[in-house]
């Protein structure tokens, strides 16, 4: 009875070894009972225990070797003790026996085995020995919930199992029975007496609780069971592990710097561009490249996306995705070594496969992976995966999917501005196919933009917008492939195709992959054809063509229908002739007079503005930097900073962290600026005011008088070297800029 649990069990697990050593644990529990019947009953629990520990170190090093899982047992172990609760309830179904998702079960198994075995057989009362059996089997009919079928055959067999050991236990009682003359007449009239009544009494209970309990009973049979998964949270990932988009223009600044490293049993065959766009697979520029993705982002909510992923642990075999027909499958295996890449998301070929080497977790749908312990430097693994490559002849016909199913990838949030419309329908008015609409998108990106490594990070709906329609000479029309990818996504919603952002690398597929290979792409689905990727970014030596020529805003009025009346150059009027006897009369105030009034006027008007914005500025610097207990000084110090960047043409985003954002600072002034004696550049300083602003958000109270004046000083001479380095009409416009008053 106690091994029919691993059967329920066992289907929800990938292979046959749950069942076997579950039965194996449950013979080993009983077996031990009775060998040990004899002994002392203190003695038989701990003897059963040690039976146990041993036979669960076997079995976790039975499961470690076939996981291919790294580590000692003792580590492996340890990890399964600690983890093996939550992990056995969000594994991914099938679910993989591994150390975690074992020891619960086997542990549980013994402990029922060895109480049911001692209560049987000690007590002699089999009935209450059925006890553990039954809850061990309830908990795994429990555990199992709607996510197999229901489990008939085993009920059956669980119950024909219990009532053949009631019956073969049963025994006569020797002091009612005489073994020469058999039971005396008034005895048995007793017995029988007393087996009516008993009858009696069990026939009208039994009836009463199907009475009772039987619509209820009933009512439950088409339902669906409770899924004890629901109550536990799957795996959680940090801000940039959730919207890692942000990262790209971090890693731009560095180019250099090593994230992984890549070695592939033979080298991808195909480029990185989708299969028919301005990218092709012969791009001479991107040449025999392959994409490593890190993750999906299919959630976007007008200021961020993010991957939205819900992900369950599983182990080395990944649930199959069935491929689009007419597609071609192309097995690639890479052994990855992490270097400087920081979070838990794992990169890989889509689409993974089997992962060895590394306990992952996985989201089905948009085929994310993550390393629930975060990645380290040196972490090895192995991932096998089915590259697809759609059928290219579909496209041009293919059509997109729409509904609730796709909802989640055609949502445009409220707030789009009206330009993004306006373009939005200008392309896909042009251009009618699904396919077309999407390479019109890719085109307009691909011929108007330019791609810098400096720009700012940012895609929400300002910042997309000052992306396509900025002024060229101010810091538009130019940015990373974030935006480039973020912009195509939510213009190809707005033309109604269902759109998505990847994150992830470029690689030859062998050797180091550094953070200049990071970047982003758009991918489309099709029916019929599934997830195509696109490539927006403009080719390195082509020159974008202005926004202008191609996309020109409609004004707000019409203009008129008929063509205006040609002007009539106007002809000299004869001069009034003077009044006779005398000089002409005067008819009111001079027209200098009223020029030279109205103009001196308005010049003090506007310079008594000026003042007043000039004395409001130097009001609002005061008191952020010199009013406030040392914590709010240093946050006004930051606040300095950060107007002074986006006064200077640099804006920073709100999703950005301290530390990113010092760094930014460092960029903006081209060269250190003059410090004051034996300090470094105040370029350089903004860095040490970053770490006080972080002192101050996750230690509140600890900052010093001191670290406040500190982050004056800085912000005042970062501040000023900024300016300074600014052209002449930014240095003159500064002061008294009305920005800072009201930027939140």
């Amino acid at each position: 009875m106690t091994a029919l649990s691993g059967v329920v069990l066992g289907r929800v697990y990938a292979g046959p070894l749950l069942p076997q050593l579950v039965a194996a644990a449950a013979a080993g529990s009983v077996l031990v009972g009775v060998a040990a019947r004899r002994l002392p009953s203190w003695l038989v629990a701990p003897l059963s225990v040690l039976a146990m520990a041993a036979f669960t170190g076997w079995s976790m090093r039975l499961a470690a070797a076939r996981a291919d899982l790294p580590g000692g047992l003792a580590e492996v172990t340890v990890d399964a003790a600690r983890n093996g609760i939550p992990r056995l309830l969000t594994a991914m179904i099938p679910v993989e026996p591994t150390p975690d998702t074992l020891l619960v079960p086997l542990v549980a198994t013994w402990l029922a085995g060895l109480a049911g075995a001692e209560v049987a057989l000690r007590s002699g009362r089999v009935l209450a020995g059925y006890l553990p059996a039954v809850l061990l089997y309830a908990g795994a009919l429990y555990l199992v919930g709607p996510n197999a079928a229901p489990a008939l055959w085993p009920t059956i067999v669980f119950v024909a199992v219990a009532a053949l050991g009631l019956v073969t236990s049963a025994r006569p009682r020797p002091d009612v029975v005489d073994p020469v003359a058999g039971p005396a007449p008034a005895l048995r009239a007793v017995v029988r007496l007393r087996l009516a009544a008993g009858t009696v009494v069990g026939l009208v209970v039994v009836l009463g609780l199907v009475a009772a309990l039987g619509p209820t009973v009933v009512a439950q049979v088409d339902g669906r069971p409770v899924d004890p998964r629901r109550y536990v949270e799957p795996p959680r990932v940090e801000t940039l592990d959730e919207n890692p988009l942000v990262r790209i223009s971090g890693w731009a600044l560095h180019p250099e710097q090593e994230l992984l490293r890549v070695r592939t049993d033979r080298p991808a065959s195909d480029a990185t561009a989708s299969p028919g766009s301005s990218a092709g697979p012969a791009d001479p520029s991107r040449g025999d490249r392959a994409r490593i993705r890190l993750a999906v982002l299919s959630n976007y909510d007008g200021v961020t996306w993010r991957v939205g992923a819900t992900y369950r642990n599983a182990g080395r075999i990944l649930p199959a995705v069935t491929p689009a027909s007419g597609s071609t499958i192309e097995t690639v295996r890479q052994e990855i070594t992490i270097g400087e890449l920081s979070g838990r998301l794992l990169p890989a070929v889509a689409t993974p496969r089997e992962v060895s080497g590394a306990r992952v977790a996985y989201d089905p749908l948009t085929g994310t992976l993550i390393r629930p312990e975060g990645l380290t430097p040196g972490l090895r693994y192995t991932v096998t995966s089915d590259r697809e490559h759609p059928d290219e002849n579909l496209l041009s016909i293919a059509d997109v999917p729409a509904g609730d199913p796709v909802g989640r990838v055609l949502r445009v949030p409220d707030g789009v501005p009206e330009p993004l419309r306006r373009l939005a329908a200008q392309l896909a008015e042009e251009n009618g196919a699904p396919y077309a609409r999407a390479t019109a998108v890719e085109e307009f990106l691909a011929e108007h933009y330019r791609l810098v490594a400096d720009a700012p990070s940012g895609h929400a709906y300002p910042n997309l917008a000052f992306f396509l329609f900025g002024p060229r000479n101010g810091g538009g029309q130019r940015g990373t492939s974030e935006q480039f990818a973020a912009a195509f996504a939510v213009l190809g919603r707005l033309t109604g195709l269902p759109t998505r952002v990847v994150v992830g690398f470029e690689s030859t597929g062998d050797g180091p992959v550094r953070a200049g290979d990071a970047y982003a792409w758009p991918e489309v689905l099709f029916d019929g054809v599934g997830w195509v990727p696109f490539d927006p970014l403009p080719r390195p030596d082509d020159e974008p063509r202005p926004v202008e020529e191609d996309f020109r805003p409609t004004p707000e009025d019409p203009p008129p229908s008929e063509a205006p009346q040609p002007s009539v150059e106007p002809t000299a009027s004869p001069e009034p002739a003077a009044a006779p006897g005398g000089p002409p009369q005067s008819r009111g105030v001079p027209t200098a007079v009223l020029v030279g009034g109205g103009t001196g006027g308005l010049l003090l008007l506007v310079g008594a503005a000026l003042l007043v914005l000039l004395a409001m500025r130097r009001a609002l610097t005061r008191g952020r930097l010199g009013r406030g207990d040392p914590g709010e000084r240093i946050a006004g110090a930051w606040r300095e900073v950060t107007d002074a960047l986006r006064l200077a043409g640099r804006p920073v985003g709100a999703d950005l962290a301290a530390t990113e954002i010092a760094r930014l600072a460092r960029n903006a002034v081209p060269e250190p600026t003059p410090a004051a004696p034996g300090r470094p550049g105040v370029a350089a300083d903004v860095g040490e005011l970053a770490d006080l602003l972080n002192q101050v958000g996750f230690a509140p109270g600890s900052a010093t008088g001191e670290q406040a004046d500190r982050a004056t000083g800085i912000a005042r001479a970062y501040v000023d070297g900024l300016r300074a380095s600014r052209p002449r009409w930014r240095r003159l416009l500064w002061p008294i800029h009305p920005g800072p008053l009201r930027w939140r």
